[in-house]
């Protein structure tokens, strides 16, 4: 008997049998020949790979008073309630304008400290 008469008799016998059966039978073909019945996978690939950089939002910000504007006294107001700073240091502060007024804050707060230094005249910066 040939290879070919071989393997249409090996056809008609798969052909007849049940899923059961056919399952038992790969299963003992792979174990017998040390092979895997599954499907390879097939990788995709692009012509030009594309490299997604990671944007990191910036979460802690600092408060910079870059200038004081026209009035003075309520920025001073401003800053010695925004730092727990004496009327000496804050004025001193507001004085050598521009510096940092908060360092380490949240966005929201870092707004709302840059809005009410604005709503004062003063001219604010989030870093």
């Amino acid at each position: 008997m040939g290879d070919k008469e071989q393997s249409e008799l090996v056809r008609g016998i798969v052909r007849n049998m049940r899923v059961m059966s056919l399952s038992g039978l790969v299963k003992d073909l792979e174990e017998e020949f040390g092979v895997s019945a599954a499907v390879p996978a097939v990788a995709v690939t692009s012509a030009a790979p594309q490299v997604e950089e990671a944007v990191e939002e910036k979460t802690v910000f600092d408060v910079t008073l870059e200038s004081v504007g026209d009035k003075k006294i309520p920025v001073i107001k401003v800053v010695r309630s925004l730092t727990s700073l004496g009327l000496k240091d804050a004025k001193a502060l507001v004085d050598s304008a521009p510096r940092k007024i908060k360092e380490g804050v949240s966005k929201e707060e870092a707004e709302k400290i840059k809005s009410e230094l604005e709503a004062v005249g003063a001219t604010a910066k989030l870093e």
